[in-house]
């Protein structure tokens, strides 16, 4: 997770609203979530911040937590978002039978859940993403949800740690 420091929280409470709700809306998709951390600005400190979005994201109706997964690409594919390739870059080594079983698992994940299979992908190779993937479709769907909140929770808090460090002049 990159440094972060208090110049870049600085950076990030002195945005506009609008600034700050297409930044946050960077890290996750939900635009509820975006427009409440925004609002509940300035930050005390990086902490604070993260237990905001974690207490936001946890309170997100089922329809606020479908759009934040429309930002997110399944696990193995090639996205546009500089995040996703980042944090799914221990899928790039992975051997075409890895990809083609992810492929397989990511449609039979969709089929039983409804939605794209979310997984914090970073510092994953793609074999341990496709056990993760495997274990998680023994899951009924309220089990699941629960975990996949989870998983966007910490997914969120690695992309603020890079915005605020973006701000601060280090590199996202």
């Amino acid at each position: 997770m990159p440094t972060t420091n208090s110049s870049g929280l600085g950076a990030f409470d002195a945005l506009g609203d609008h600034q700050a709700v297409a930044a946050l809306l960077e890290c996750c998709h939900s635009a509820v979530w975006a427009q409440e951390i925004a609002s509940s600005r300035p930050f005390a400190d990086l902490e604070a911040l993260f237990d905001k979005a974690d207490a936001v994201l946890a309170e997100l109706p089922e329809s606020e937590i479908d759009d934040a997964l429309s930002g997110h690409p399944r696990i193995g594919e090639r996205s546009e978002s500089a995040a996703s390739t980042r944090e799914q870059s221990g899928v790039s080594s992975a051997t075409e039978d890895v990809l083609a079983e992810l492929r397989r698992k990511n449609a039979e994940y969709e089929e039983t859940f409804g939605h794209v299979y979310l997984v914090c992908a970073s510092g994953k190779s793609g074999t341990e993403l496709l056990d993760i993937l495997r274990g998680r479709l023994r899951n009924d769907p309220a089990t699941e949800r629960s975990v996949l909140r989870t998983e966007l929770a910490a997914i969120n808090r690695i992309r603020l740690a890079r915005l605020i460090d973006a701000l601060a002049g280090g590199t996202a």
